[in-house]
């Protein structure tokens, strides 16, 4: 290194020049890098879950939809209101992306007409689009039916949803399942990744064109009453914009907070001016070689412009203090002089520092959840990327420039880090208290520590998704699904009489209408009592409703096996697929119970309700020759959460012995790398135990806080000790903490104070998990400095006695 810090002191033009060469020239394939916002990211393939609802999806042809909710000003049956749901639908019907529009005007009206049979029913099914309607009942049966209450209607007849059912993407459907048959053939699976992107991203222009169409149509209807959209789709497309914004508002933001803190600290422009050419540098070297490898960002990778420019900013710094410190020791050195003793002393420290917060990115690389590998991947590369940058570019443009004598005001007039030296030399008693009540409080807190994923809770309340979430979910019957299905196992033939009749009645013939018997609909209306009863549960949907609703069309008795038979053969293709095949499969003799749950109920544990659900159901069921699915989103995001817990956890411990590892190599003393460690995971218990007291969740951003805090967080711990054990030489311990207080203790402060404006700047975001993210990260990083300038040199003042 020191070869290549004497070339960069003796040709710094060439230097300079090479190093744009490279960082503009990959740095123009950033056009390249993709964003990927799909809910296909925050899935584990490996989870026996997908493969289970990806294959009740094909069963019961779910269809892709948004939802619509309307709310008017006169009233749900006000003839106005009713010509504007009809225009809408019109509109939105014609567009290409929309199968079909289902709403209030189309709901059958089974008990519309007492006078009719069933028979008379099935053959013109009676709605509001049709004549003779009688208003009185069909508000009543809207309102009671459990086919339409807090589903099609809410429950005070305010607001009403009009589904939009979108167009199958049966190419779309056929590269999942193709990706998910070659995951153990390499090539074949990246060729086909290529093939998958393209048609992707084609779509995504579409779709954000058709959700582009479809909130035109609302704009001109909507006036004064409330409208509004809601769906995976519009999530999804919504989420790429968030995403955009966030890319946008972070660089530019973080770079002005950081231009702001440089020039409050150093107070000239050269420190402001270099510090922001090596930031935007290595973004953009990085961003372009990301784009080139083809790596896409997530809703979560798409922090690493804020990190990266935060970690860049810190390395900086740290040189910028020790050119400054070494000008005013060595007056009358050459510029050069400075230059190339500030690269080789700072060079080892940094290394280390970057090497480490490299180890704690990489841990989450250990983890199934592609933004999160991603994540730790882009970030790995990205500091990286930062460390080399830095040396080269500040190295070589400082070199450029005159020497110039550092402005001092703000060390002479800040004190804070001699205060910090004082109070741990004289009070470590104190200091230990104050420590272990932090422990003990943050155990604590750690263990009431839960996991969850409300998305609701993920977005701004002035955002479009959360307004139309808030009303579907509250008024509507819920927003997240979660399926039930009771798979009917064949009875086995017996010569046994009784058995012979039992498998006459339910399970001998292969004819669909007569799959339809006592034995399976008792099952099926167990079920569904036992699902609807729960609490969290907001509409529930499945062959039971139909059974409710048939007893009101017949004279109050319950229709029996052959009146369901009838109705499966005769009712109109369009009703069937409304009430009835979404609810049963006959070829697969089982049957599917639709529920939504109220994601915006605080007091929902998701774990806690699939686990006890499946496992009362079970209960519910044991002595019948049934098997039992739970499976749906609501499934898949908690295993992702659990998981991601799981192997957080597990690398938690990793990362903590690597680093342990590591500063024994560069400290070179066992008992200084457990105090180093010690320094560091107090903070990081503190931080944990206050989010559980608080009652913060764990989701998918503040879950990697431990690895990315403890990697970035060793930084003061490892520039701290090798400023002391240099001070150490000449110097009794509390001389040497006193003067590496003095010294490194600012660069230490400046950089903790820039990293802590820099994560603040994800408060701007309208993600929750990333607000929460910054907040979080910016605790941790003030907890680790006071952690650094205070625990560090006092348990370094009672335990290391030895004079090196």
């Amino acid at each position: 290194m020191k070869k290549i810090f004497k070339l960069i002191v003796a040709f710094p033009k060439a230097v300079l020049a090479f190093s744009l060469l490279i960082c503009l020239g990959i740095g123009v394939f950033s056009y390249k890098l993709e964003i990927d916002a799909s809910t296909q990211t925050l899935l584990l393939e490996n989870d026996k879950d997908l493969a289970i609802w990806r294959d009740i999806t094909k069963r019961y042809d779910s269809k892709n939809f948004l939802v619509i909710a309307y709310t008017p000003n006169l009233g749900l049956l006000n003839q106005n209101s009713l010509d504007k749901i009809a225009a809408i639908s019109r509109e939105l019907e014609n567009l290409k992306s929309v199968d079909s529009v289902f709403s209030i005007l189309k709901a059958p009206l089974l008990t519309n007409n007492p006078n009719l049979s069933i028979s008379e029913l099935i053959e013109d099914v009676p709605n509001l689009s049709k004549t003779g309607i009688d208003m009185a009942r069909a508000k009543d049966e809207l309102m009671n039916s459990l086919l339409y209450k807090n589903s099609l209607v809410s429950s005070d007849f305010k607001t009403t949803a009009i589904v939009v059912n979108l167009k199958d993407d049966e190419t779309y459907a056929r590269f999942l399942e193709q990706r998910a048959n070659l995951k153990e053939f390499g090539q074949k699976l990246a060729n086909l990744e290529i093939e998958f992107k393209k048609y992707r991203d084609a779509q995504r222009i579409v779709e954000h064109e058709n959700i582009t169409k479809i909130r035109e149509i609302i704009e001109r209807y909507k006036g004064d009453e409330l409208l509004f959209l809601g769906g995976i789709s519009m999530i999804a497309d919504d989420m790429i914009s968030f995403v955009k914004n966030d890319l946008a508002v972070y660089g530019s933001s973080v770079l002005v907070l950081l231009g702001f803190c440089l020039w409050l600290f150093f107070r000239q422009v050269r420190f402001v001016v270099l510090p922001v050419i090596v930031c935007f540098l290595s973004v953009i070297l990085a961003s372009g070689l990301f784009g080139l490898l083809g790596y896409e960002i997530t809703v979560i990778s798409s922090n690493y412009i804020a990190l990266q420019l935060i970690i860049t900013i810190s390395v900086v710094i740290h040189l910028i203090v020790a050119y400054r410190e070494l000008y005013l020791k060595h007056k009358f050195y050459t510029n050069a002089q400075l230059v190339y003793l500030t690269l080789r002393s700072k060079f080892t420290p940094c290394f280390f520092a970057i090497f480490t917060t490299v180890i704690g990115f990489l841990s989450l690389c250990l983890s199934d959840i592609k933004p999160i590998i991603m994540l730790g991947a882009m970030m790995s590369v990205s500091i990286s990327i930062s460390l080399l940058v830095a040396f080269f570019v500040f190295g070589s443009l400082l070199m450029m420039l005159k020497k110039k004598e550092p402005k001092m005001s703000f060390e002479n007039h800040f004190k804070f880090t001699q205060w910090c030296a004082k109070f741990a030399i004289n009070q470590p008693k104190i200091i230990y208290i104050i420590s272990l009540f932090i422990v003990v409080i943050g155990i604590y807190g750690i263990s009431q520590l839960r996991v969850e994923n409300s998305f609701i809770g993920y977005f701004k309340s002035n955002t479009e998704i959360y307004q139309g979430m808030k009303v579907i979910d509250q008024e509507l019957g819920g927003t997240i699904p979660l399926d039930v299905i009771i798979k009917f196992k064949p009875i086995e033939q017996n010569s046994d009489d009784e058995l012979g009749e039992f498998e006459d009645e339910f399970g001998g013939s292969q004819e669909e209408q007569y799959w339809f018997n006592t034995y399976r609909l008792d099952i099926i209306k167990r079920v569904n009592k036992f699902i609807a009863e729960r609490e969290f549960v907001g509409n529930v949907s499945s062959l039971a409703t139909l059974l409710e609703v048939g007893k009101s069309i017949n004279n109050g008795k319950e229709l029996d096996p052959l009146a369901l038979s009838l109705i499966y053969t005769n009712l109109p293709n369009e009703y069937k697929q409304l009430i009835l095949t979404p609810y049963i499969n006959i070829e697969n003799n089982e049957a599917r119970f639709s529920i939504r749950t109220i994601d915006s109920d605080p007091n929902l544990r998701r774990d806690e309700f699939v686990k006890s659900l499946k496992a009362d159901l079970q209960k519910l069921l044991k002595d019948e020759p049934v098997e039992i699915q739970v499976a749906g989103v609501m499934v898949l995001y908690n295993n992702m959460l659990q998981a991601l817990f799981s192997s957080q956890a597990d690398t938690f411990i990793f990362v903590v012995l690597a680093l342990f590892l590591v500063f024994v190599v560069i400290f070179r003393s066992i008992k200084l790398s457990l105090i180093g460690i010690i320094a560091n995971l107090v903070p990081l218990c503190a931080v944990f135990g206050i989010m559980g007291i608080a009652g913060i969740p764990l989701d998918i951003m503040s879950i990697t806080i431990a690895a990315i805090s403890l990697g970035i967080g060793v930084d003061d711990i490892i520039h701290y000790i090798h400023r002391f054990k240099n001070e150490n030489r000449t110097h009794t311990i509390s001389s040497a903490v006193k003067r590496s207080h003095a010294s490194i203790g600012y660069a230490m402060y400046y950089t903790s104070f820039a990293i802590f404006l820099g994560f603040s700047v994800m408060s701007l975001s309208n993600f929750w998990p990333t607000i929460y993210f910054g907040i979080l990260t910016d605790l941790v990083m003030f907890m680790m400095l006071l952690g650094a300038l205070i625990l560090l040199p006092a348990m370094i003042s009672s335990f290391y006695k030895k004079q090196l």
